[in-house]
This record gives structure tokens, sequence and C-alpha cells, in this order.
């Protein structure tokens, strides 16, 4: 048990996590704050009405620790029904042993997952394009702003605060150690520990602290359409379909019968003073929720190669999904350094944090404390030596953010 004193910057999947493993090891005194004024916060990347929940990894660090979050999602007495157990579609490029697919499909053979190779004409999915790829039957999709609710009733029922509306402006520093944070409201909060769990504000909020071109914020482009009743229930078993060559993934209806899709990419960057700044329904409420046209036209192609009979079909909305991108897409986990421990990175979950949120918080928890083995440590530390970049996305580059090119209403028929 510690009383030290712990203010967690942001209230998103990492400072959740963070916060609820803290509290289990009997952490006295866990506070978040978030600049929201109401929670989950409706732009966050957290929040959202799914997440894909997948152990289909090249690597087998995340492919196991996925397994370990789903066998935790499961559990309804803990997560409610926040998770949904639709299986996982990847389509795939080949059998190369090169191929991102089939690495994460030798992974999951290995983990003892229920997963074949096969063509969608093979899941008796009529409404399917004919495609090549394999199934994961033991993955699914989480409902993000359900488990984000759950999660944090978690957190006070343990003792645990969550102070929305305080804005950090600034990191209080003493000699080079961090002792607390001023709000934009003019409120000190002390602290002995403070966890910057900021997610794709973390450059923009603090440029002090920047850790050199590790990570950036990246615009993501989504978009949805709307099924009537009787199409809902028709596509209502259909698996999330991901597919590695293009970076599309779509989602079966919810219940509400949308359909939500998207491309993970290198993504848009919204340059502020040299800085990538999230721009958002909460900064921008007439435009913040537009993507680029092109990014429609690509949305749309991909939603007739996989769902031919949908692809006419207007797009009741779009989202740019802000994410904070390292450059390997490994997550940046691990105490600040000089600044004798009291400053703690959490961020960078470029955008495969989510479906970890049950667990995420013991791995983090175990650097915190210093319980971790070297070889965890080593790969998200905040200070490591990139090796490798991300291999997930189509494209390596990100583009900037042209407002002018955004989309309207009439763009979206």
């Amino acid at each position: 048990m510690t009383d030290r004193k712990t203010l967690i910057v942001g209230s998103g999947v990492f400072g959740c996590s963070t916060a609820l493993h803290l509290l289990k090891r009997g952490w006295t005194n866990v506070t978040i704050i978030d600049k929201a004024s109401t929670l989950p916060a409706p732009d966050g990347a957290s929040n959202d009405i799914n997440r894909i929940v997948r152990t289909s990894y090249s690597d087998p660090f995340y492919a196991k620790l996925g397994q370990e979050a789903i066998a935790a999602w499961r559990d309804q007495t803990e997560w409610d029904d926040a998770y949904h157990e639709s299986g996982v579609f990847c389509i795939s490029g080949g059998d190369s042993t090169s191929d991102y697919a089939h690495k994460s499909y030798l992974n999951d053979l290995e983990l003892g997952e229920r997963v074949e190779f096969m063509d969608a004409a093979d899941l008796w999915m009529p409404r399917m394009a004919p495609l090549r790829g394999y199934l994961n039957r033991d993955n699914g999709w989480a409902n993000a702003g359900q488990g984000i609710s759950v999660i944090m009733n978690k957190i006070t029922a343990l003792g645990g605060r969550i102070l929305p509306g305080k804005e950090a402006k600034e990191l209080i520093k003493e000699g080079q150690k961090i002792t607390g944070v001023r709000c934009s409201d003019g409120t000190v909060l002390e602290a002995d520990l403070v966890v910057l769990a900021t997610g794709s504000w973390t450059e923009s909020a603090f440029p002090a602290v920047r850790q050199g071109k590790l990570f950036q914020a990246s615009g993501q482009c989504v978009a949805m359409v709307q099924l009537t009743q009787e199409e809902g229930n028709e596509y209502r078993d259909y698996p999330v379909v991901l597919d590695f060559n293009s970076g599309f993934y779509i989602f079966p209806p919810n219940e509400n019968n949308i359909v939500k899709m998207a491309t993970h990419s290198a993504g848009y960057l919204h340059s502020v003073q040299g800085i990538s700044t999230p721009r958002t329904i909460s900064s921008n409420p007439d435009d913040g929720l537009s993507i680029p046209k092109s990014e429609v036209k690509k949305l749309r192609d991909g939603l007739r190669t996989v769902y031919p009979a949908l692809a006419e079909k207007n797009f009741i909305a779009t989202r740019l999904c802000w994410y904070n991108d390292s450059v390997d897409s490994d997550w940046v986990i691990g105490y600040k350094p000089d600044y004798e421990n009291s400053l703690f990175f959490a961020t960078a979950g470029s955008g495969h944090g989510y479906k970890f949120l049950p667990i995420l918080g013991r791995l983090i928890a175990d650097i915190i404390e210093g319980k971790s083995t070297d070889e965890v440590s080593a790969k998200f530390a905040v200070d490591r030596e990139i090796k490798h970049v991300d291999e997930t996305r189509v494209d390596q580059m990100p583009r900037e953010l042209v407002i002018g090119e955004l989309c309207v209403a009439e763009d979206l028929q």
C-alpha cells in the first residue's frame, strides 16, 4: 500500500486503466483529471461506439496480451456486455511468410485461437463480397464508450477521484522534480507523481517535455451508415472485417443499426506552431467531425469492396478520430528521464490500445513500481532507440489537413 499522491492527466484507456490497477494494488491517493466537462470525453479516441478487440498481431507480445484482455472482457460481471465476440475476418494479401496477416495467423495458431483460412463465401454470409483471408472466431469488438463508463465506476468505487473540466495547462517544476499541475482555471493540484495519459494532446499540451520525434497526433478517418431494422438483422452476426492490405475495416451493426468503418493509415496532421494538434468537435464545433473529401471516396470504395449492397447508402456521419502515434507503433510507457521519477508517460496508443483496457494498467503499474521485466520496460521506454516502423500503416507518411478540402453534407450522399 502506498499513499503516494498520484495525479493522472487524461481519462481515456491509458489513464483509467492505470488508475484502476494502482488502486487495486493498494494505492490510496489516485486522482484523474480531464479537460472535458462531461465524461467519457466526447472527442477522446477512447469514447466511440466500437473498437476492434483482436489477438491478430504479427508481434507475439501483443497477440498474447490481446488473448489475456479478451479473457477479461468476457467476464460480464466485471465488464457488463461491452464486449461482443463477433469474430474478426482478416483479409490477407496471401500466404507469404512476410505478410503481416500471415504472421498474425501463425501467432493465433500458436495461442490456440480458433482460426482458419477461408473465402468469405465459406462464412455462409451471402452479403459479403468474395474475399480471401482468415477468420478468428475468438475475437470481436467492444463498445468503447460503455467500457470507459464501466471502468470509471470501478475507479470511484475503489476510492479514486475523477475530476472533469480540469484542463492541465502547466507542469509545476521544483528543481528536477515535477510537483503538480496548474489548470486553466487557476487550480493547482499537487502530486508526488504526475502521469501524462493525454493521448493525442500530449505534445500540444506539454511541449516543454516533448520526447523528440517519438510520437505525434494523427487524425484517422471514420464514416457511418444507417441500416434499417431489417438490414441490421441481416448483418448482425457478421464478423468485424479488417483488410491488412488497405487498412480498411468495418464493424457489424450495433444495437442502433449503425455500421461504422474506418481506415488505419498514417492519417492527417493539424500543425499549430509546428506541433500536430487535434482538431475535434470540441475545438471546432462546426466542422471538427469532417474528414477530407478524398477520404470519403476511399471509405466508399472500401465499403463497396466488402459489402457491395450497402455501397450506395448515404454516410450519416464522419469523424476525425485523433490518435497519438509512435514511430514504431509501440506504446510510450515510462518515467521521463531526469525528473526524479516524478513524471511518467502512459500514451501513444497508436490506434491499438483500447482493446487492452481491462489489463493495460497492469503493465503500466508494473513499470511505475519497477516490477516489469527489462525487456518490457525497454520496449515501451520513453528514450528507446527506434528499431522498426509501424508495418500496419498502408501509407507511412501523414499528410497535413487542409481545411478547405473537408467534406460537406453533399459529399456524404
